[in-house]
């Protein structure tokens, strides 16, 4: 995978495609990168300006990454008790400041029923 470029030489090349005095293949050539790369910056262009609604924006996307990692990583501490303070006994209850929705939800299911 080649590095990756500037934000500021990515708006050029879209400024370069759309002025349309040579041909994207052309202009992609001209900089070093793929035709299809330059396509693609058009298309994220058109998405972070609002004229293309089929795809996320940068900052939607950089939110939807973010929540993902923060997904694994509850995952990852969902299924590993120890990372909290070490295992838990048999029998014993996590401690109810580190669980206080799930203690209150247990307890009001249990009494309603």
């Amino acid at each position: 995978m080649p590095a990756p470029r500037p934000p500021e030489f990515r708006r050029r090349a879209v400024e370069l495609a759309r002025l349309g005095e040579q041909p994207v293949a052309a202009i992609a050539k001209d900089l070093g990168i793929s035709e299809a790369c330059l396509r693609n910056w058009m298309a994220q262009a058109d998405a972070d300006g609002g004229t293309n609604t089929d795809r996320l924006t940068s900052k939607e996307r950089a939110e939807l990454a973010e929540l993902r990692k923060d997904k694994r990583r509850l995952e990852v501490s969902k299924t590993k008790p120890q990372a909290r303070g070490g295992p838990l006994r048999a029998g014993e209850r996590p401690p109810e400041v580190v669980f206080p929705l799930v203690c209150e939800l247990a307890t009001t299911v249990s009494t309603s029923r």
